[in-house]
């Protein structure tokens, strides 16, 4: 007859340790991903952004009844085009800046300039990085500004 093992305390102890021990492991792991993989903020303070939270809005509502329509894409050679069209469809007389920013802030900002391009379209003089960006455009004519974040890739 085979000798029955009894279960004792060391038992015991070595299956907390262990289980401890996983546990620790898996959030060292989590935390370090967390923060290796995060590398911005969506804004710099939040308490100030709340306070400009209905600003926000006011000028997102002035925007919206301008009627303007924007749209970017880039080109083959990474240059961003930009078409802004106002609400009775004319295309000329806009200004555009732009600021492209890496989306988890690992690489440099790129500020882009633009000029007026074919069939009054906007070109950035400046080529756009290989890879994904988060670019912040701000289309102007005549004092009136519309802003829009546009992801390219």
């Amino acid at each position: 007859m085979a000798k029955s093992r009894t279960f004792t305390g060391w038992h015991m102890a070595i299956i907390l340790v262990s289980f401890f021990l996983v546990v620790i492991i898996v959030n060292v792991f989590m935390a370090r991903a967390a923060i290796g993989t995060f590398g911005g903020t969506v804004v710099d303070n939040s308490y100030v952004a709340g306070q400009k939270f209905d600003d926000w809005g006011k000028a997102a509502r002035a925007q919206q009844q301008l009627g303007w329509t924007i749209n970017g894409s880039t080109g083959a050679d990474r240059k961003l085009l930009v078409s802004a069209k106002d609400a009775q469809g004319v295309a000329t007389g806009f200004a555009a800046t732009a600021v492209a920013h890496h989306p988890l802030g690992r690489l440099p900002e790129h500020p882009l300039s633009f000029v007026a391009g074919k069939d009054g379209r906007l070109e950035s003089v400046q080529a756009l990085p290989a890879g994904r960006w988060q670019v912040r455009l701000t289309v102007t004519r005549n004092g009136q500004s519309f802003r829009q974040i546009m992801s390219v890739q």
